[in-house]
């Protein structure tokens, strides 16, 4: 009954289009799914991922079949990986006869954080985005994330006879690799390039500890990225990163940002 009616109906997407304009990307955005992650302690972690699923589109179609997406993604399942994320993407391209397919998944990513002095714990969230791509035969995968930071002015502090401002900065890191890069790991790695760690819960003895850790380590925005760099750079499973960094400073209307990029080698 439901293919006899499906038959019936006008498909006005499979109708030619005489413009001879083909579109690069075309699919839903901003589509929230349910997804579990691998996590490096814990195996894997529920969250809320929002989702891009796009293709392109020859210039003598009018239009894509939008409900095919859909049914794409939820005929995956939920659990979202390095490696079965291509599953989706290829399955893309043969359900909408395309060429290329974009997955992007963006989400928040949660770590149990150990204040430094009297070992309270609490959640930090960070922002991660996972954008896999298929050309043809061809396939791409770069993971983004996004992690706050503690920044102390060097400047402000060389200058200033009672203490130095300092201000929190984000920075995000995209990376391609040939083996897998745990979230945690790049995570430690900006961290430790930054005057200090973020917390979500912090007492007296810890805020003290933190405060100190961040004036006796005073970063530029430069001096961020570059600490970043010089750690991806000694991993050898890293292909090409983009760091960059944002501090939303203390004593300005405006963020001081910096941005360093490796070159993919061909």
């Amino acid at each position: 009954m439901k293919n006899s009616l499906s038959a019936s109906l006008a498909d006005c997407q499979n109708q030619r289009d005489h413009r001879k304009i083909k579109i690069h990307r075309v699919g839903v955005k901003g589509l929230r799914y349910p997804i579990e992650v691998r996590d490096k302690n814990f195996e894997s972690q529920h969250t809320v991922a929002t989702v891009s699923l796009l293709v392109d589109l020859p210039h003598h179609f009018k239009g894509t079949h939008m409900s095919r997406f859909v049914e794409v993604l939820n005929a995956h399942g939920r659990m979202v990986h390095v490696c079965n994320v291509f599953s989706i993407v290829h399955e893309l391209q043969k359900k909408l006869h395309a060429e290329t397919a974009h997955v992007i998944m963006e989400f928040p990513y949660f770590i149990e954080k150990i204040a430094p002095v009297t070992g309270s714990k609490g959640l930090v969230d960070y922002q991660v985005r996972f954008e896999a791509a298929a050309y043809l035969d061809e396939t791409d995968f770069v993971m983004w994330v996004t992690v706050p930071v503690t920044t102390l002015c060097p400047c402000s502090k060389a200058i200033s006879d009672r203490g130095a401002h300092n201000q929190r900065g984000y920075v995000s890191v995209a990376i391609r690799f040939v083996q897998t890069i745990w979230i945690e790991d790049v995570i430690e790695m900006v961290e430790a390039s930054a005057s200090s760690p973020i917390y979500s819960l912090l007492k007296r003895p810890d805020e003290k500890y933190v405060t100190e850790l961040a004036f006796d380590n005073p970063v530029f925005v430069e001096d961020l990225v570059r600490n970043v760099a010089l750690r991806l750079n000694a991993n050898q499973d890293i292909l090409w990163y983009r760091v960059e960094a944002e501090n939303m400073e203390s004593i300005h209307n405006h963020a001081a940002y910096a941005c360093v990029e490796k070159e993919l080698e061909t």
